[in-house]
């Protein structure tokens, strides 16, 4: 079987481009409305978009009331209708768009999907809000989800007409559900997802009151991260009537529970409010939870919206592992994954009945989060952290005075007991019974590696103790470490933090540091990341990112790889995005070809990892990521 390269990544092979829209309203004018409404499906023609929702009820505006049941309104907004989805012929952008429709005995809230210059399906709202400020019982008449699909005549054409319909956009599947449809315990959209809608549109008129808008976010985040879903979310503009309520023309588009696009309350107009949707994305998490639903009892009415954007309108963030938000939800999530780490180690050293933790502190930043993790499990056991912490300081050769006295001073500073054992000897020793050159290769590095993890082991062994792991996630994917000595520990604390998040963790933690041990933790801070292995000791010599390539963009493609499980070509495309002015095309696809090399060559490492909490993603082979060692799909042609 002949295998093909994979083609350079375009946006349009897995992002959707929607928009929200929210037309200036002119009540009961429907002229004016679909004008309005036409206008800026051209605009969203202009750009690309695949899929646009306006507002509940937009052809004739939501504040109606009473008038929803005169003849000429009612027919004039299906002729509007009509003349609407004529000018989806030819275009690749399907509209939804909201209207009173009649059909035998009542009158139905009523969203239209026009595409290909036609009107594909009418789907009436199910849950009508009859309290507090809303009468929509007085006007309209419930649809039953129970009830079969029937068909309506718009014009000359056969439309179909109910709640169980679902529309193909892109090569998406796309389900509609209206306001209050999102708001009541069993929302329509739960069976839509199960049957296969990977976007829910939901035009809206959602009334703005004190509080309201901050729960509606989290309404349809959590409804678009429970249901792995997109939602598309366009409420009616604030020049609808002011007679009883005000509405505010809050937009807002969510992937997966995040929102990637937000019109907030009585801000400015953004008539068009535009988001690309990662449906790639959407599929993975699916497919990935095997307990997400799956059934084929609607078969979705095709049209022929399709991809067009050449061009990427989202932001792609280039620290994935970092924190973001205001200060203080920064720090409480730095302080949440300290307290997974201090935790997993208080459970392992309880239940193990053991009593010292033991760590090499070299003066680098793994080691160094390590032990403030070991001074927050100290908190937790309510045990003095000189009682339960032994720290062990190992020069060589290559050490430098830097490094050394920051690690010997730390400790310290922080009430730990540190001991001094030169390895140098040791290593000479070992280096001299192997018959080594004495060259400064990987075999003189690993043998120092080794020699100084063994001496934890050895002296956890004197102490009743625990050899603390102090390699991160990044190390770990890419076989940064020495098998059988920094790969290996009783428990390693720092196996799901990533480098970039390191030095975030380190900061937190010193803010209740000492202010001798805050001044130290900065200077390490600013240290090379270095394993101070080679060299002669007068300074920093063997910097890590020299070797390997900068941990910014390896955390960048570890983290694309392992959430979402992406394709080179879409690491890379997305890393210069995301890297833009800070790092060149060819700088990113050298690194990325290093990445996926060292990661697919490394798993026989990682078959061997001690155990370690889960903070985020891990690399665990008895948890998160099982992968043959010898599987050549990463580094392969068609990868």
């Amino acid at each position: 079987m002949e295998r093909v390269r994979t083609a350079e990544f375009s946006p349009k092979d897995d992002y959707l481009r929607v928009a929200t829209a929210s037309p200036e309203v002119a009540i009961g004018d429907i002229a004016t409305n679909a004008e309005r409404i036409a206008e800026l499906y051209s605009q969203a023609v202009a750009q690309d978009v695949s899929l646009v929702v306006f507002p509940e009820l937009s052809i004739t505006g939501y504040s109606i009331q009473d008038l929803v049941g005169h003849p000429s309104l009612l027919g004039d907004a299906r002729r509007a209708l009509t003349e609407l989805a004529a000018l989806t012929a030819e275009q690749s952008t399907v509209s939804v768009v909201g209207l009173p429709v009649a059909l035998q005995n009542g009158i139905y809230n009523c969203t239209a999907v026009i595409a290909d210059g036609e009107i594909k399906g009418i789907v009436p709202k199910q849950n009508l809000p009859t309290y507090n400020e809303f009468y929509e019982k007085r006007w309209y008449q419930a649809w039953d989800a129970q009830t079969p699909n029937t068909s309506i005549k718009i014009g000359d054409t056969t439309v179909p007409f109910g709640s169980q319909q679902l529309f193909t956009v892109g090569g998406q599947t796309v389900g509609v559900e209206i306001c209050e449809d999102l708001w009541v315990p069993q929302q329509p959209s739960i069976e839509l997802v199960a049957n296969g809608a990977t976007v829910i549109a939901n035009p809206s008129a959602s009334p703005e009151t004190v509080a309201k808008s901050a729960y509606r976010r989290q309404l349809v985040a959590q409804t678009a991260g429970r249901n792995a879903v997109a939602y598309v979310y366009a409420s009616a503009d604030s020049t609808e009537s002011t007679a009883e309520v005000v509405m505010s023309g809050h937009q807002i588009i969510s992937e997966l529970g995040t929102i990637v696009a937000e019109r907030a309350p009585f801000t400015p107009p953004q008539r068009l409010m535009i988001a690309d949707i990662d449906t790639q994305h959407i599929a993975h998490d699916r497919q990935h939870t095997s307990n997400f639903p799956n059934k084929f009892a609607i078969m979705p009415t095709r049209t022929n919206g399709e991809r067009q954007q050449s061009t990427l309108l989202r932001t792609i963030d280039p620290e994935p592992f970092i924190p973001t938000g205001s200060p203080e939800a920064i720090a409480e999530r730095l302080d949440t994954i300290l307290n997974i780490q201090a935790t997993g180690l208080a459970m392992r050293l309880k239940s193990s009945h053991i009593d010292k933790i033991v760590l090499g502190l070299s003066g680098g930043l793994d080691s160094t989060l390590a032990l403030m993790v070991a001074l927050r499990t100290a908190t937790q056991l309510d045990i003095s952290p000189a009682a339960l912490i032994h720290t062990l300081t190992m020069p060589s050769e290559a050490s430098t005075e830097r490094t050394q006295s920051n690690a010997v001073n730390l400790a310290s500073a922080l009430g730990v007991y540190n001991e001094e054992i030169p390895i140098a000897t040791l290593a000479a020793d070992q280096l001299t019974a192997l018959q080594h050159t004495g060259d400064q290769d990987v075999t003189y590095e690993n043998t120092q590696a080794r020699i100084r993890q063994a001496m934890v082991f050895n002296k956890a062994n004197q102490l009743n103790g625990l050899a603390l792991g102090t390699g991160d996630l990044s190390e770990i994917a890419l076989g940064w470490c020495t098998y059988n000595g920094d790969h290996m520990s009783h428990y390693n604390v720092n196996a799901s933090i990533p480098k970039t998040l390191v030095r975030s963790l380190v900061r937190r933690a010193a803010e209740g540091a000492p202010e001798t041990a805050r001044t130290i933790l900065g200077d390490i801070l600013d240290t090379p990341v270095s394993p101070e292995l080679t060299g002669d000791g007068s300074g920093i010599s063997q910097e890590t990112e020299d070797l390997i390539g900068p941990y910014e963009l390896h955390d960048f493609f570890l983290y694309h790889l392992l959430r979402y499980k992406e394709p080179k070509a879409k690491i890379g495309y997305l890393a210069v995005k995301a890297f833009e002015g800070r790092r060149t095309k060819d700088e990113i696809d050298q690194w990325l070809d290093v990445f996926m090399s060292r990661f697919s060559r490394n798993q026989w490492k990682r078959q061997a990892m001690p155990d370690g909490a889960k903070v985020g993603l891990s690399l665990s082979p008895k948890g998160d990521w099982r992968m043959a060692p010898e599987t050549a799909f990463l580094t392969s042609k068609v990868y």
